[in-house]
């Protein structure tokens, strides 16, 4: 087991802010102590303060050249600011564009000038262990060219956005090739809209209520409600909402019948997030039962332990030799993992997994065969006229 677990971030945004204050917020903290968000101080024999950020990718311009430290601040950032950062000496690269780009995020993002930079060779030598992914909901040609550096590089993944990677048999058998783990998809917060609406869910179910109709509202005032008003970006996110909720019932509920994602842009709630649950049942006799839920976050936080926890799982199968899509750790901190678990069931296993007592076979998804086409993915290398053109395919 190596001392430390050595992290990358792909996108300077409110939520790798939020989980960089995270590790200097709790760096201290004592092993017995209980802190809101995370499973344990130490974590597989890794604390908190044991996570270093080796590197980060942006292509916005009044963050890339400058200290991780001080990039995390810039505009149009927002979240709340709950630590001071010293200087990590990492500087922010220019990162590969491609989607990640929508139609509103350019009126409010300005593209770095100069050539992507070389992100294999960067990871490689920063030996970095673990690479995280903060891009924007719709970024699918983004996303997965990262991978393809990712698994050049040799390092773990933990993605965190609705762009499916974990759960798919193809790139299941290229980390499997490889020797890599990878956590996704799709980042589930502390207690957040998802969880809250899949655990009442959950709850209609196992005490008898038939779940008749149901909707989930989010509005909130940050880049990623900014970025998903283009609503061509939403599919994979209220796909993955959708399925994390509809995953916890054993019949089918009907298309029209439920309604969950984000749903307006309001600038002044800045990183907050409103969420507005509705559930309608049918209980003994035919007699109606229906629920309301308000729920109001500051978002970024909210996931940003969550992804504390995922990061060690992540470099725990590095040291276990453990390759592939981990079940266990993806299924509890994700929406859209490979295998759908209720979520006490997912706790457990993953505190098995922390603990070692589960063979490797038993923490992985194992890919079905899948063509060397699948998922619509090729091995693309940067070429000189993406280089030429600022690294923009």
């Amino acid at each position: 087991m190596g001392d430390k677990v050595r992290v990358a971030v792909i996108g300077v945004g409110n939520c790798a802010s939020a989980f960089i204050q995270g590790v200097h917020y709790y760096r201290d903290a004592s092993e017995n102590d209980f802190i809101p968000g995370l499973m344990h101080v130490n974590l597989g024999g890794y604390h908190i303060r044991d996570i270093e950020f080796t590197a980060a990718f942006d292509i916005d311009s009044r963050k890339v050249g400058k200290d991780l430290s001080e990039a995390m601040w810039e505009e149009p950032n927002n979240t709340l600011r709950f630590a001071d950062v010293p200087k990590l000496n990492v500087p922010v690269s220019r990162g590969m564009t491609h989607d990640g780009l929508g139609k509103y995020l350019k009126e409010k993002i300005e593209k770095a000038p100069g050539a992507t930079a070389d992100i294999v060779s960067i990871l490689k030598d920063t030996k970095t262990d673990v690479v995280v992914s903060y891009l924007p909901v719709g970024s699918e040609m983004a996303t997965k060219w990262y991978v393809e550096q990712i698994l050049d590089a040799g390092c773990g993944f933990v993605n965190c956005i609705p762009v499916f990677i974990a759960r798919e048999g193809y790139w299941q058998t290229r980390f499997n090739q490889r020797g890599l783990p990878v956590i996704g998809d799709d980042i589930k917060s502390q207690v957040g809209a998802t969880i809250s609406h899949r655990v009442l869910t959950r709850l209609f179910r196992d005490r008898g209520v038939r779940i008749d109709r149901t909707y989930q509202l989010n509005f909130g005032g940050n880049t990623d409600f900014y970025n998903m008003l283009e609503r061509e970006r939403l599919q994979s996110k209220k796909e993955s909402k959708t399925n994390a909720v509809t995953s916890q019932l054993d019949y089918d509920l009907g298309a029209d019948n439920i309604h969950v994602g984000p749903s307006d842009y309001i600038p002044w709630l800045k990183d907050r997030k409103w969420c507005y649950i509705r559930i309608e049942g049918t209980t003994f006799g035919g007699a109606p039962l229906n629920m309301e839920v308000k729920l109001e976050v500051w978002d970024s936080p909210n996931s940003a332990g969550v992804v504390i926890d995922a990061v060690r799982c992540c470099k725990l199968a590095l040291d276990r030799g453990i390759a592939g899509a981990l079940e266990a750790p993806s299924a509890y901190f994700m929406k859209s993992p490979p295998t759908q678990l209720t979520d006490d069931e997912a706790r457990e296993r993953l505190e098995r997994y922390i603990a070692n007592e589960i063979k490797p076979d038993d923490a992985i998804v194992l890919p079905a065969a899948q063509p060397a086409a699948s998922n619509g993915s090729s091995r693309k290398r940067k070429t000189e006229a993406e280089k030429a053109d600022g690294g923009d395919a």
